[in-house]
C-alpha cells in the first residue's frame, strides 16, 4: 500500500492525451508524494496554481514498469529521451510524441502502468509518478481512493 496524489481526471486524459497515453487511453496520472503533486499540477508557475483537490489512494497493482532506473528502462527497451521528450510542443505541430510510442509498446506486451521520474519544472531526483492504464477496484489492479470520513463527492453531480 502506498499513497499518491492524482491531479488530472482520467477522462480529460484520454481526450487530450498526456505524456504517457495517446489519445483516447484513460490513464489515471498518480504522484508519490503530496510535494510532487503540486509541483506537477502547478508547473514551475509559482502563486498561479490551478483549483485541485489533492487526494490519497491506496495502490495494490500487478504489472508495473518501473523505468525510473536504467536498469528498468533496458528491460523494458525504453530510451530515456523519448521519455523526457516535449510531448506537448510534438502535439502543437501535428506530430505524436515519443513517449506514446513507450505507452502503446508497454500496453500491449500487458502493462498496466509504469513508474517514472518526474517531469516537472524543479522536480527532485526523489519526484516520482505512476502512470495506470489499467486498474479497478480488485486485485490485481486494485486502486481505491483514501476518504475514511466520507468527505470526498460520491458522484460527478457535485462537482461543477
Amino acid at each position: 500500500m502506498f499513497a499518491a496524489g492524482k491531479d488530472i481526471e482520467e477522462s480529460e486524459a484520454a481526450v487530450h492525451g498526456g505524456r504517457f497515453n495517446p489519445r483516447g487511453v484513460e490513464t489515471l496520472y498518480l504522484r508519490l508524494s503530496i510535494i510532487t503533486a503540486v509541483n506537477e499540477a502547478n508547473q514551475g508557475l509559482a502563486f498561479k496554481i490551478h483549483p485541485c483537490v489533492l487526494c490519497c489512494y491506496y495502490v495494490d497493482c500487478d504489472d508495473i514498469a518501473d523505468l525510473r532506473t536504467e536498469a528498468g528502462r533496458t528491460a523494458h527497451e525504453v530510451r530515456p529521451g523519448d521519455m523526457t521528450c516535449a510531448w506537448f510542443s510534438f502535439l502543437s505541430e501535428g506530430k505524436e510524441p515519443p513517449s506514446w510510442d513507450i505507452a502503446r509498446k508497454l500496453i500491449a506486451a500487458g502493462q498496466a502502468g509504469i513508474l517514472v521520474p518526474s517531469f516537472a519544472p524543479g522536480a527532485a531526483d526523489a519526484d516520482h509518478n505512476l502512470v495506470l492504464w489499467r486498474w479497478s477496484d480488485r486485485r490485481p489492479y486494485r486502486v481505491r481512493v483514501f476518504d475514511p470520513t466520507g468527505r470526498l463527492p460520491s458522484d460527478q453531480l457535485s462537482w461543477r
